[in-house]
């Protein structure tokens, strides 16, 4: 029944029943009549009120596939890595699709049985409690970001996968104007995505939410998942996207994943690629700033602390630093393919050399790669001179405005720099 049917029926009630008052006043009119009116009256509005609310209630879940209401489980107060709200991206209908609807992972109550587990800080009791979730609301997709077919994703010659917070939108809006803007370099082409879980909650998160939304809109490059995100989710998120990249862009060549604050020469990446001449993505490459004979950090007080209940060996496979790398598509096919039975480790870059260890495989180092910064020759050097970055492939820790003014500056045709 439409609302207007039901508006038409109450009407039609009144006009009905009870019998309308006669027009000439009566008298004496009697107490009992003038109550059984009252009662009957009163008794129709809520009926009919009634009425009016479930047809409006039933009409805003017409609408509503039923997975996604079966799915739809209030979560707990406090936040936890799978927030429960999720949002559809209108321009993508795909997101409506079963497979990224999935109920809320429920906590591991019995890690909290492991020794000392008491002791830990909050956030590391939260992983472990969570550590076996890896299946997670798509809020934001972009479905043909590599072609409409998976064979076109062999097109992208080089694939930005870049880490990014729902805050940061200064930081991606200057990305898309410089080093990560998709364009045709050398005669192949660069695509970017940015991905990203949620932060905050109630009318915060909606918010930021929203942002995002109107910026996947504009853009169409924006991969987001309902979990928290946070530091000890990283890995989570890289996880998260070699799952989307299987669907989604299979073929592409390779990829620069790395941090929406770096300063990419993503010119010089191409060409760097281009050089291998033995390889077009199809076998093993896997390259940054190599970090080795390292373990993890036991001070509590560390971002990086790590105790035992976490990582019980004292020591780190090789691995890059995690503000940026290159990789094949084919490494990392690998890497999602071990990943299914590793364990999830808070630290992702680390967590990314161990599924290279377990598939026999090596990360290298490239002096191109400075995630730990640039050497200057003397403390009266620039260290924003475009000559020092010119002709390397990628620095870590940048604000918005460097990013900008670098890569202006190293495109520069009046630049001239010495040998």
């Amino acid at each position: 029944m439409t609302l207007v049917a039901s508006i038409g029926f109450r009407s039609h009630l009144h006009s009905t029943y009870p019998p309308p008052a006669p027009a000439r006043k009566t008298p004496f009119p009697g107490s009992k009549m003038r109550s059984s009116y009252n009662f009957e009256y009163v008794a129709l509005l809520v009926i009919a009120t009634l009425c009016l609310f479930i047809l409006l209630n039933k009409s805003s879940t017409d609408n509503v596939p039923h997975d996604v209401v079966k799915h739809s489980i209030s979560g707990p107060t406090k936040q936890t890595p799978f927030p429960s709200k999720s949002f559809r991206n209108e321009k993508n209908p795909l997101t409506w699709n079963e497979e990224y609807f999935w109920p809320d992972c429920e906590q591991n109550t019995s890690v909290a049985n492991i020794s000392g587990f008491s002791t830990l800080p909050g956030h590391i009791q939260d992983f472990l409690y969570y550590q076996h979730c890896r299946k997670f609301r798509m809020l934001l997709d972009v479905p043909d970001l590599c072609g409409t077919t998976l064979q076109e994703s062999a097109d992208v010659f080089l694939l930005l996968v870049i880490k990014t917070s729902p805050w940061n939108y200064e930081r991606r809006e200057v990305l898309r104007k410089t080093w990560a803007k998709e364009r045709l370099q050398n005669g192949v082409w660069i695509r970017r995505v940015f991905i990203s879980g949620t932060v905050g909650g109630g009318q915060e998160k909606l918010k930021l939410n929203k942002l995002m939304e109107v910026e996947n809109r504009e853009n169409e490059d924006i991969l987001q998942w309902d979990f928290s995100d946070t530091f000890f989710n990283l890995t989570l998120k890289q996880i998260l996207f070699l799952d989307w990249m299987q669907k989604r862009c299979p073929h592409a060549r390779f990829l620069l994943n790395g941090d929406d604050d770096i300063f990419a020469n993503t010119d010089n990446m191409v060409e760097y690629l281009q050089s291998l001449s033995d390889n077009n993505g199809d076998k093993h490459l896997f390259v940054g700033h190599l970090i080795q004979y390292v373990g993890p950090i036991r001070m509590s007080g560390s971002k990086y602390f790590v105790p035992v209940q976490v990582q019980k060996s004292d020591s780190y496979p090789p691995y890059c630093g995690g503000g940026g790398f290159l990789l094949s598509g084919f490494t990392a096919k690998v890497i999602h393919n071990m990943s299914h039975s590793i364990p999830l480790l808070p630290i992702d870059d680390v967590y990314m050399g161990m599924c290279l260890e377990k598939a026999g495989l090596k990360p290298l180092s490239h002096f191109g790669v400075r995630t730990a910064g640039l050497h200057f020759p003397s403390t009266a050097a620039d260290p924003y001179d475009p000559c020092y970055y010119r002709e390397i492939l990628l620095v870590h820790r940048f604000l918005p405005h460097q990013i900008f003014l670098m890569w202006h500056g190293i495109h520069d045709p009046k630049l001239i720099c010495a040998s």
